[in-house]
């Protein structure tokens, strides 16, 4: 009685275990849904926004508001360029590589590369290429030292465009006393500017050099980076409506949803913003941040590539969120063709896939549309 006793229970609970198995398969169906709205930390790009007049208007207000942050007020009076060409060198047959200076501050001179295809038969479309924090910054970017994959001159005079690549102001020809990327220096000189308006400043001065050549197209200027010449490619395309195509690749992380805003205003080494340091500590952000700036640029051509495992991925993920934010913008302004993102998983590099969608990019909408039409097959 008792074994019989026990194979009713267990069979009893075979039965139980089997019943709640299936109840779970049940209550797992996936339903129809409609798509549900995705509310984020950056809706307040267009709050209160219900036309495009109406965007139009609050773009003036943030546009003030980004001069404001990076002190625009406080950089000198722009000075003549008397261009230089200190040397030339045909690279394999296909362009023409030249140092050059000019400058960028009254006694203060930038230094540069700049590239020549030599096929060219008419004015053509032109890039300033921005490199990251690298000591020797010109040279990487024209694939003379380091990384190749960040030699964008070298790449894109192979692909028909002209080029300059400006040393960073603590960079290349330019390092301080206190060594690359110091701004103490700086500081002393312009204690109400910024980093940021300086560097930005003075890429807006290498399309003054651009514009002054034969062989450039003033209308067909684009402007791309890694790291710091990431962002850097971001405050130069809201500041300059000349450029016509960017592309920020691995950008720095922006004001909000960022643990680590301080590093923006730094104590030591390079300072981006001086001014907004006191703000920080006291856990105060600026009244503006990259969704902003980025909004700025639209209905010009702006792409934007970032790792998911660049830094913080919870950062890198509200990454996705305000970018998804800026195309509303770009959709408003009836625009959309002229934003896009590539989000991977390669942390904070420029591999293949990120090249050629920078430089399609500049194809795309710098180039004629011959250039990237496709065809038939001729029978």
């Amino acid at each position: 009685m008792r074994f019989q006793s026990l194979n009713v229970l267990i069979c009893s609970l075979i039965i139980l275990t089997l019943s709640i198995e299936l109840c779970a398969e049940e209550k797992a169906v996936r339903k129809r849904s409609d798509p549900s709205k995705i509310n984020s930390p950056w809706d307040d790009l267009l709050a209160g926004i219900n036309s495009p007049e109406e965007w139009i208007e609050h773009k003036k207000e943030i546009r003030k508001q980004y001069l404001k942050l990076i002190r625009d007020e406080f950089k000198p009076k722009k000075p003549a360029l008397e261009l230089q060409f200190h040397d030339t060198v045909i690279v394999d047959g296909v362009y023409r590589r030249q140092l050059i200076s000019y400058q960028v501050e009254k006694n203060e001179r930038a230094h540069a590369f700049l590239g020549v295809p030599l096929s060219l038969r008419g004015p053509a479309p032109a890039i300033v290429a921005l490199h990251g924090t690298y000591a020797y910054g010109k040279k990487r970017a024209a694939g003379l030292i380091d990384n190749p994959d960040k030699a964008y001159l070298d790449h894109l005079c192979r692909r028909g465009y002209v080029v300059i690549a400006p040393d960073h102001f603590v960079a290349g020809h330019r390092i301080p006393q206190e060594g690359p990327y110091d701004t103490t220096a700086f500081y002393k000189k312009h204690p109400q500017w910024t980093a940021v308006g300086k560097f930005t400043y003075e890429h807006s001065i290498a399309i003054d050099v651009l514009e002054s050549l034969k062989e450039v197209n003033p209308d067909k200027i684009g402007a791309l980076g890694h790291s710091l010449g990431g962002h850097g490619t971001m405050f130069l395309a809201a500041y300059d409506e000349r450029v016509q195509a960017a592309a920020g690749n691995c950008s720095a992380s922006f004001f909000r949803q960022n643990s680590k805003v301080e590093a923006w205003s730094r104590d030591r080494w390079y300072v981006y913003f001086k001014h907004i340091r006191p703000g920080l500590l006291e856990g105060e952000l600026p009244p503006i941040d990259f969704h902003e700036i980025m909004a700025l640029i639209a209905p010009r051509a702006f792409l934007d590539l970032s790792g998911l495992n660049d830094g913080d991925p919870l950062t890198q993920r509200q990454r996705v969120l305000m970018l998804l934010k800026v195309m509303d913008v770009y959709e408003l302004e009836k625009a959309p063709q002229n934003f896009a993102f590539y989000v991977h998983g390669k942390g904070h590099s420029v591999a293949h896939e990120s090249r050629e969608l920078m430089y399609g990019w500049m194809d795309t909408h710098l180039k004629p549309r011959s250039v990237t039409k496709t065809t038939l097959v001729i029978p």
